[in-house]
């Protein structure tokens, strides 16, 4: 008999083009210039051809606009998950007072229920922002679980290259300084876990995945970066992460952004993106070949049913 596959979840985090050029510090992104009518159907069909359903992460600024709701609504139509990703997709959310996060996930719900039909109750913040406010937010709110941790070591280099490349000033570089999270993540289980509550309640983290014992991510923007030295060297190195989740029994939870799908040759406003150097085609060509490595090493599922697949007695760590 065949072994049975560990499961895996597969998402993507739909950051709208105004969302980068915000968080780069452009001009112009308040008019929320989109590409979601290019991108959406790009993507789609890719998953179609892969036999794949993923969770897709929505942005409530995108979907409180009119004109992008019939697009957002084929993600459902087509057999995929929606989850919450903020209203506004601020990375600063976690300096957010208590009521104004809920106010942020009221609104992002209630947008994203209005343009697909369905209510949320997955969360990943913008940026991998959270607080202890925002889980106990989640809690009251009945969300399934969070899944804003990126547990590793090397944000502040990540947080410190994008800066580097920005446009920001010194203050918007300020209020952004915890974007993709600080050095302490990277001492976060890897595996799925739950938080605790002084009340005894608990919510489920599912963080993103990042490779057993280095800790250095693996999601799909890294990947196409390596590819750009050699599509050989992006393979060995996303076999080698699979190989050690396997030797760990970490069931990845594998990240994906719409801009590991197409380059500057479609969006040409965010050329400044690291990889949009790489033409659409050939990044659409490195998704399909990294999914099918992953299809073949794990069961590769939205991450509703992924949580489902759990078990209910998972590591619990104290909220402070």
């Amino acid at each position: 008999m065949k072994k049975k596959k560990l499961p895996a979840s597969i998402s993507l985090d739909l950051d709208n083009q105004w969302s980068y050029m915000k968080v780069h510090g452009d001009e112009g992104w308040e008019t929320f210039p989109s590409y979601l009518d290019v991108f959406i159907p790009v993507v789609l069909d890719a998953l179609d051809r892969l036999d794949v359903k993923i969770t897709f992460f929505i942005v409530g600024q995108d979907a409180a606009i009119e004109k992008n709701q019939q697009i957002l609504r084929s993600i459902v139509a087509r057999g995929h998950e929606v989850g919450n990703h903020s209203f506004h997709h601020e990375s600063w959310l976690k300096t957010y007072s208590k009521e104004k996060i809920e106010e942020e996930i009221i609104n992002a719900e209630e947008a994203i229920l209005t343009a697909t039909g369905t209510r949320t109750n997955m969360f990943r913040g913008p940026g991998f922002s959270w607080s202890n406010d925002l889980l106990q937010v989640l809690k009251k709110r009945n969300y399934i679980f969070d899944a804003s941790i990126l547990p590793t070591y090397i944000s502040p280099l990540m947080r410190q290259y994008y800066f580097w490349n920005s446009k920001l000033s010194k203050a918007e570089k300020e209020s952004r300084k915890e974007l993709f999270g600080s050095f302490k993540e990277g001492f976060y289980p890897l595996k799925p876990y739950n938080w605790k509550f002084e009340n005894k309640n608990t919510l489920l983290e599912i963080p993103v995945t990042t490779m057993p014992v280095f800790k250095i991510p693996f999601h799909q923007s890294y990947l196409l970066y390596i590819s750009n030295i050699s599509t050989g060297l992006m393979k060995m190195y996303l076999r080698f992460s699979i190989f050690m989740c396997k030797i760990t029994k970490t069931s990845p939870s594998y990240l994906l952004h719409p801009l590991d799908l197409i380059g500057k040759d479609h969006v040409p406003a965010l050329a400044f993106f690291p990889g949009m150097n790489i033409k659409s085609e050939r990044k659409l060509k490195i998704f399909e070949t990294a999914i099918k490595i992953l299809k073949d090493n794990f069961e590769l599922l939205p991450m509703q049913k992924f949580a489902e697949s759990l078990s209910p007695d998972l590591k619990k760590i104290e909220l402070k």
